[in-house]
């Protein structure tokens, strides 16, 4: 009795109410504003091209971005994995259509026994030898009445377009390293020419000092404490190159090729072009960000997946048919005669299956709460990185325009200063001091417009790239 309760339960579920066996919505329930805080004005739109680094004038970044949409590993195994989607998905779509199966066989037997005569002694051998053919085909179907496999095949698309999402989320990061390291290393090599350069302008100073003590106008303590400066530039060199060539490396990893061919043009960092580029609506963003529309297919699926385990919990409907011919000898076989066919419905309720089935509900259900949270928090880092994205760009470049003019301030005033102290009207304590800022000056600039450079990479980034554009 109370299996059939529980039977009777089970289908009285459906019809207790209709969302029961539909997907839940994938709505974040998050309330977005109305426009993004670090948008300047009401400036119209300017989305990033879908071949948005062309806009930085660098040749050689073209080249590289290429290199990598062709030869990254990562991608590459990302690419897989939409191929393993797609058939995860077919083998899930497969539920939806019947099966058939032929079969055929043929049997050949033979027995025999000996029999002995009583009065002459004689032995006699009777064989019997038989023989059998069939062929037939088996059709069967499973009725869809709970919508069961709809639902997991609709789980399986949506994994495949997760799938697809998370390939444009790694080309979009692939894409930004490729672009970040290309401007590193450029960097490295434009600090490493000014190092190179102020080791020159302290071995001037010193020689300037050394003659003056040669004449008795300079005292040793003026001149070692020139010498501790060109040791102290000579020392900054080494940490540049290893940068430099560390970057070189990971550039190679992202291109998929060994560093030791890639060789850059030189004085680059300082023409390279920053494009222009401005957010739309909050909406519009998160419409072109793929990792935030990975979130939402994940989310989805897991919702179908609900609806395929709830529906297991109910009775399946199966069609079965099977028809062919059989036959004791094959020039027979293919008479009306030896036709053959069976026909059979059937229906099955799992009754007790030791809470598995409900346990895979719960699992379900659980995961969906998951990728719920999961689907907002997305939202919110997409909102925010944008943000982060406009403000650092916006930063960046102000301070790269106020960095540049205390450079040429620093170059005047150091000049000045080497005058005078060749003309013997300052100290050396005011030389030294204008040539510190000079030498901090220069390598903060190449500093910021790093920075300027890669703000700009991020904000490209964090627009989606022009993945929504293609």
């Amino acid at each position: 009795m109370a299996s059939s309760r529980r039977a009777a339960l089970l289908l009285a579920l459906p019809l207790a109410g209709c969302g029961w066996l539909t997907p839940g919505p994938t709505s974040s329930g998050l309330t977005l504003p109305a426009r993004m805080a670090g948008a300047e004005g009401a400036a119209e739109p300017a989305w990033p091209d879908p071949e948005w680094w062309r806009g930085f004038g660098a040749p050689e970044l073209d080249r590289l971005m290429a290199e990598a949409m062709q030869a990254n590993n990562d991608m590459a195994a990302a690419a897989a994995r939409i191929l393993q989607a797609d058939a995860q998905l077919r083998i899930a779509g497969a539920a939806l259509l019947p099966t058939v199966d032929f079969a055929g066989q043929a049997t050949r037997s033979q027995s025999g026994s000996v029999n002995t005569a009583s009065v002459t002694g004689a032995r006699t051998a009777r064989v019997r030898v038989t023989s059998s053919d069939r062929i037939a085909l088996s059709a069967s179907y499973e009725i869809d009445f709970w919508g069961k496999n709809r639902a997991a095949t609709e789980a399986a698309q949506l994994a495949a377009t997760s799938a697809r999402f998370a390939w444009a989320t790694l080309m979009l990061t692939t894409q930004a390293s490729v672009a970040n390291t290309y401007f590193a290393l450029l960097a490295f090599t434009e600090q490493l020419k000014l190092q190179r350069q102020n080791l020159e302008i302290a071995e001037r100073v010193r020689q300037v000092i050394a003659d003056r003590v040669t004449v008795g106008t300079g005292t040793g303590l003026d001149l070692a404490q020139q010498e501790t400066v060109v040791a102290q530039q000579r020392a900054a060199i080494p940490p540049l190159v290893q940068q430099l060539e560390q970057n070189r490396n990971a550039l190679g990893t992202l291109i998929g090729r060994p560093p030791e061919g890639i060789a850059l043009a030189a004085d680059v960092f300082t023409r390279v072009a920053v494009p222009r580029v401005m957010p739309g609506l909050p909406a519009e963003v998160l419409a072109r960000r793929p990792d935030v529309l990975s979130a939402e297919s994940d989310l989805a699926a897991a919702q179908a997946s609900v609806v395929a385990a709830r529906a297991a919990l109910l009775p399946s409907v199966t069609l079965t048919g099977s028809g062919g011919y059989t036959s004791l000898a094959l020039e027979t076989l293919t008479r009306p005669s030896s036709l053959i066919f069976t026909l059979a419905a059937g229906i099955a309720q799992p009754i007790f299956e030791g809470g598995r089935l409900r346990g895979q509900v719960q699992f379900n259900e659980a995961r969906a709460q998951e990728l719920l949270a999961t689907y907002r928090g997305a939202i919110l880092a997409a909102l925010v990185d944008t943000e982060n994205a406009l403000v650092g760009l916006r930063q960046a470049t102000e301070q790269e325009a106020l960095q540049a003019e205390a450079v040429r301030m620093a170059e005047r005033a150091y000049a000045i200063s080497e005058a005078q102290l060749r003309a013997g009207t300052i100290d050396l304590i005011t030389l030294l001091n204008t040539q510190q800022t000079l030498f901090s000056a220069r390598n903060t600039l190449t500093s910021a417009r790093l920075a300027r450079l890669q703000a700009a990479v991020g904000l490209f980034r964090a627009l989606g790239g022009g993945w929504g554009n293609t």
